[in-house]
């Protein structure tokens, strides 16, 4: 099933365009990481002011989060980058270059600036006039309430806090919690435990009017009250930094959560950077809001995780094929199932979401040492892309391939227009109907991506999914002479069952 953003396409092209006009008081753009851990020579850009860092562990997400927090003074660089004695040499020489926006500063052009760890120490002295609000949301946000020391004290059957320490649940805070939980949290309290307010609690109330404490509140509703409570009061133009954002949370909040994210980034121009290894955590946002981190590599664009496990060799698979978008993985699923006696579990096809980012990906794993299992990328036929024998850059066949698979079924509709009838869940005597509606789609069509979906809603609602498979599938089994002339230049690299593999004792 598609996914339907609450935020509205327009809002996202207008904040796309707002970072691409600087118009901020505030804002990060660039951070080029000259070296850092994995890191050497790498650049992100913050073209969307909600950018998320996915990356599976040890990729680099968290060291990208510390480099933007490195930019102001507001967060010491041992937050994130402590160093414990000689145990850390390999911090000496790391280096970050940012390019900002600050207005108070530098009213019509952008600032250049560098951090950098010699000598046993950060060296920022331009710091004292770079003075940004930075809210640091770490993983320790979801630890329960009876796990953390300081609340052990309202822990017992006197605890009690003074009528003016107790505040209301704003309208505001309380409006952005029900849309991240479904959950209305209007008649709840937030404690000022001791005089200074660096010590809360928050209270409860069921909808019989019981009350109960934070001791009782899950770990995920805890921490996105508390993140919002903070939030809905941070400054304008402020930069927010949260890790791992989905801890705690279901695959629905984690989703409404970033949307959340985006709407106060419309209301309070705020700019967020957030790290996670959820793919929901995603789906709200355009390709340059997402960048993958994998190997000392950066990577703009939408990749899942599963992509990065490959990108990085960190799956069972013989065989990694790249391809552009969903359609091609299809597409080349479709083919390798095709073909006799292929080992189809050690096997996986990624969508990159991009030629460019298909052949980038598999370029950068197969200069990686570390990987050992082969990759082959397949660029679409009208890709700017080169294909390339050498390196295992092959291109599919026809300018589009959703295009490509519809007419080549057409040369054969009448041949196997029962069989596509059957496939598209009619019985096989509406073939005469099915073969009318594909070729009248096929007529009035003018954008080959939505061919199938047309296809499925003139013959009564189906599913967009079904009916490209019913295609790819009957291009496979008519055109096998198709389907060797597409798999030549790789098929020694195809796992087959009857594959002697070693088993390493």
């Amino acid at each position: 099933m598609l996914f339907q953003s609450e935020i509205r396409p327009s809002q996202v092209n207008d904040l796309l365009e707002k970072v691409q006009n600087k118009n901020y008081g505030q804002y990060l753009l660039k951070i080029s990481i000259e070296k850092a851990r994995t890191f050497q020579g790498k650049s992100i850009n913050f073209d969307f002011p909600v950018t998320a860092i996915v990356g599976i562990n040890g990729g680099g997400k968290t060291t990208v989060l510390g480099a933007a927090a490195c930019a102001y003074k507001t967060v010491k660089p041992s937050l994130f980058f402590a160093k414990s004695g000689r145990f850390d040499s390999s911090m000496q020489n790391w280096k970050f270059e940012y390019e900002l926006i600050d207005r108070r500063i530098r009213p019509s052009d952008t600032i250049r600036r560098t951090a950098k760890f010699t000598r046993s120490k950060w060296s920022r002295d331009w710091l004292k006039e770079l003075d940004r609000t930075v809210v640091v949301f770490g993983v320790s946000r979801t630890v329960p309430a009876n796990e953390r020391p300081e609340l052990q004290r309202c822990a017992s059957n006197s605890f009690d806090v003074l009528p003016e320490h107790i505040d209301e649940i704003s309208s505001g805070v309380a409006e952005a919690v029900a849309r991240i939980l479904d959950k209305d949290i209007s008649t709840f309290s937030f404690l000022r435990v001791d005089t200074r307010g660096r010590v809360t609690l928050l209270a409860g109330q069921t909808s019989a009017g019981d009350s109960y404490s934070e001791f009782h509140f899950g770990a995920g509703e805890s921490s996105i009250i508390r993140m919002a409570i903070k939030l809905e009061t941070i400054p304008e133009n402020s930069l927010v930094l949260i890790e791992e954002i989905e801890n705690g949370l279901h695959p629905v909040a984690t989703v409404r959560m970033v949307e959340y994210l985006i709407d106060l980034a419309l209301r309070r121009k705020i700019q967020v950077i957030f790290t996670t290894h959820s793919n929901d955590a995603l789906k709200p946002l355009p390709d340059k809001a997402i960048w993958a981190a994998a190997n000392g590599s950066l990577y703009q664009g939408k990749l899942d995780v599963g992509s990065l496990r490959a990108i990085s060799g960190q799956i069972d698979s013989q065989l990694v094929v790249f391809v552009e978008d969903s359609f091609a993985r299809t597409w080349v699923e479709e083919i390798l199932r095709s073909l006799s006696g292929v080992a189809m579990d050690a096997v996986s096809v990624h969508a990159m979401e991009g030629d460019g980012t298909a052949v980038t990906v598999h370029r950068g794993r197969k200069l990686d040492p570390s990987v050992s299992q082969p990759s082959v990328c397949l660029i679409d036929g009208d890709s700017k892309q080169h294909d390339s024998l050498t390196e295992a850059i092959h291109r599919l066949p026809g300018q589009s391939p959703e295009s490509y698979i519809y007419d080549k079924v057409i040369e054969k509709l009448n041949e196997v227009s029962g069989e596509l009838a059957v496939a598209l869940l009619r019985p096989y005597e509406d073939e005469a109907r099915v073969a009318e509606i594909v070729r009248s789609v096929r007529n009035t069509n003018r954008d080959p991506h939505v061919l199938y979906s047309q296809v499925g809603k003139k013959l009564g609602l189906i599913p967009e999914a079904r009916v490209r498979e019913a295609f790819i599938t009957l291009w496979a089994r008519t055109f096998p002479n198709e389907v060797q002339f597409i798999t030549k230049p790789f098929i020694d690299k195809i796992p087959l069952e009857s594959s002697q593999i070693s088993i390493a004792r």
